[in-house]
């Protein structure tokens, strides 16, 4: 990928500035695996019954949810002066359309997973964390190829359009800037007002 005016370099460092670029692609492949990994662990090494299974995924997703909402709000809404912070969310907001700064850079996700992952780990134990990161993992695969897709996608369905809407109203409209925080689930936003 090369600088463009739609991909404006954040680095004057080339091999850094490539680190801010990532096409939407890069998410399943890099996470699908993930996803797959974590739920056979708890499946075939701790033999977790597929029902329970089901169910610690489903409520990994929905955790998943509930930190989309909470970070989107609380921390990329945070309104630091900070290189850090344009880096990880600010620059989507100054260039909504670039399409190689609509999903997170590989180097940040993997910190943020691995992150999310100790914490599971140390409240769950090692026999229910890895379905439920499983679900985690996959509502963030989710969230991110929904973001691209409501910035790129024109697709009919009523579902899609609906995110699309809400997600686009947080980006252009001054009245909808600190509302509608979620992206791939507006769940959040009805619970906390901020629809």
């Amino acid at each position: 990928m090369r600088a463009s005016e739609e991909s404006p370099r954040m680095f004057e460092n080339e091999f850094l500035d490539f680190f801010t670029r990532t096409p939407w692609w890069v998410v399943p492949l890099v996470w699908f695996p993930v996803v797959i990994w974590m739920m056979a662990i708890g499946l075939n090494q701790f033999n977790v019954a597929m029902n329970q299974a089901l169910g610690l995924f489903a409520s990994g997703w929905l955790f998943w949810t509930l930190t989309e909402y909470s970070l989107h709000r609380k921390a990329f809404h945070w309104r630091p002066d900070s290189a850090i912070h344009f880096f990880v969310h600010g620059v989507h907001h100054d260039w909504p359309n670039d399409r190689y700064r609509l999903v997170m850079p590989p180097v940040v996700s993997v910190v943020l997973a691995i992150m999310f992952g100790s914490i599971f780990h140390a409240l769950l134990g090692e026999v229910w964390f890895g379905p439920f990161m499983s679900g985690f993992t996959f509502g963030y695969l989710i969230y991110d190829v929904i973001h691209y897709a409501t910035h790129h996608l024109k697709w009919a369905n009523p579902v899609f359009q609906a995110l699309k809407k809400h997600h686009l109203l947080h980006h252009h409209s001054p009245a909808h800037q600190d509302k509608k925080y979620g992206v791939s689930c507006t769940l959040w936003d009805h619970v906390f007002r901020t629809y």
